[in-house]
């Protein structure tokens, strides 16, 4: 397909610097094949059946976004993937400055070295720091907020625990499932009693997320390799509760792919899945997620689950009517079979 069909016009005042206070007062627009309704997140176990199995990102953001020195250039570097105890892959703004060997100081006792240079930006590092890098990283990084939040406002400490949901357990992340933030413990509470379960799974966001697509048709993007994990004892409830016609609601675009990726079986592994119009969905049977930019990928994949034509129409009620889009933003719930 083209990419240009899944463009829109998106008022620049829609896209939000902050998130909703408190979490669980965003609003949410649901969405199925023939209705839009408009409620606030914490309607949501009124929405849903009693039964229904949300599944959770537990993954947690670490501070990936390092600001370093090479003689008198300034190297701006976003994590965006893990490949050993100190070793990452990195988005590197000014990468034609580095070559293979470079050392970087990131200061707070932080350096890289250049291990190996890729396409596109892309550069694999070697850290040393005397601590645990995980210490280092919170001396040196910053919270990475989207490029379309943090061009309009600086990052500051509020970032800190507004870009986390309260369930994060698992760091590695450099970016939030952010359709997770809208959720407060007393949300939880209503759920439970509601008899809607949770279960969480671990996919841990790229820097990937936010690169846009440069392609012209959507068959010649390649997507960025992410990290997930799924549980076998996850994996044996989820099976189950299919095999008993409860519904599996992913909560956000990575626990979606995710769970695509693994078919609902235990998983360990990387995945690149790209899902546009034309696939099949196999393990989800909705989703919770914000609502998404233009010509992304992330719009791709709510047009192959609802319908191309569906989302237009959803995402130009939502402009209408005053939703906030991207992290911070509001929420949409969508439900392909009503």
């Amino acid at each position: 397909m083209r990419v240009d069909a899944f463009d829109f016009i998106l008022p620049e005042d829609r896209i939000a610097l902050r998130p909703a206070e408190p979490r669980d007062s965003a609003r949410l627009l649901k969405v199925t094949p023939d209705t839009l309704s408009d409620h606030v997140v914490r309607d949501l176990p009124a929405l849903l059946r009693r039964g229904d199995i949300l599944v959770l990102n537990d993954t947690r953001v670490i501070p990936a976004q390092l600001a370093g020195r090479k003689g008198e250039a300034t190297i701006d570097v976003t994590l965006h993937m893990r490949l050993g105890a100190v070793e990452w892959l990195a988005f590197v703004r000014n990468a034609r400055r580095l070559k293979v060997g470079d050392r970087v100081d990131f200061g707070a006792g932080l350096h890289g070295l250049v291990v190996e240079k890729g396409e596109g930006g892309e550069v694999h590092w070697r850290f040393e720091s005397e601590d645990p890098l995980e210490v280092a990283l919170e001396r040196a990084g910053q919270m990475p907020l989207p490029p379309y939040i943090a061009r309009k406002r600086g990052i500051d400490p509020r970032d800190k625990a507004d870009y986390q949901t309260i369930y994060a357990r698992a760091e590695g992340a450099v970016a939030a499932p952010t359709a997770g933030l809208h959720f407060t413990p007393q949300l939880f509470d209503a759920l439970d009693a509601a008899g809607i379960g949770r279960e969480t799974v671990t996919l841990h966001v790229g820097a990937g997320t936010f690169l846009p697509v440069k392609a012209e048709r959507t068959e010649e993007h390649r997507m960025h390799a992410e990290w997930g994990h799924v549980p076998a004892d996850v994996s044996a409830r989820l099976k189950a509760a299919k095999a008993e016609g409860r519904r599996i609601l992913a909560v956000g675009t990575t626990s979606l792919r995710l769970l695509e990726s693994s078919g609902l079986e235990p998983f360990t592994g990387t995945t690149d899945i790209f899902i546009t119009p034309g696939y099949r969905f196999r393990a989800i049977d909705g989703l919770m997620t914000n609502f998404h930019l233009p010509k992304s990928t992330l719009f791709m994949l709510v047009s192959a689950l609802m319908g191309l034509e569906r989302m237009q129409s959803a995402y130009a009620h939502a402009i209408r009517e005053g939703y906030r889009f991207y992290s911070y933003g509001d929420s949409s719930l969508l439900l392909p079979e009503g």
